[in-house]
C-alpha cells in the first residue's frame, strides 16, 4: 500500500506553489508549517538540491477531533503535502495518505477521521490534475 498519492504539474516552481496553496485553501486546509528543504540543505550543508518543499496542511476541526481521540497524535500532525521538481522540470505534488499513517496508532476512533481527511486530500490532488 502506498503511503501517498501524487500528481504532476507542468508549471513553474512558483506557479505550482500558488496552485497547491490555492487548492488546499479551497478544500478548507490552512498551511501551518513550511519546510524549504532546498534552502535548509544549502544553509546547513552547503549543498545544492532540487526544489523540494514540504507544506504542513491542517483543518483545525479535524486536528481537534484527532487530538481529543488520541492525545499524542500531534506527533503525526499536520498532513504533509510535498512539492518536488524532477529532472524533467515537472513538479510532483504528493499528499500523505492519512489512513496509512493512522494505522500506526491503535485507536479505532481515528479510522473514520482518517478516511474523511484522505478524501479531502485526494480532492486537492485531483483538483491539480
Amino acid at each position: 500500500m502506498s503511503y501517498h498519492f501524487s500528481t504532476y504539474l507542468d508549471a513553474s516552481w512558483e506557479h505550482a506553489q500558488e496552485r497547491v496553496r490555492a487548492a488546499l485553501q479551497n478544500a478548507g486546509f490552512g498551511i501551518v508549517s513550511e519546510i524549504d528543504v532546498t534552502q535548509t540543505l544549502r544553509k546547513k550543508l552547503g549543498v545544492d538540491f532540487r526544489p523540494y518543499l514540504i507544506l504542513g496542511a491542517c483543518q483545525p476541526q479535524y486536528a481537534q477531533r484527532a487530538i481529543l481521540a488520541e492525545p499524542h497524535i500531534g506527533t503525526l500532525l499536520p498532513c504533509n503535502v510535498l512539492l518536488q521538481q524532477g529532472d524533467d522540470g515537472r513538479i510532483e505534488v504528493s499528499a500523505i495518505d492519512p489512513i496509512v499513517s493512522m494505522q500506526a496508532v491503535a485507536n479505532p476512533a481515528l479510522a473514520d477521521l482518517a478516511q474523511e481527511v484522505r478524501e479531502k486530500l485526494r480532492q486537492v490532488i485531483a483538483a491539480l490534475s
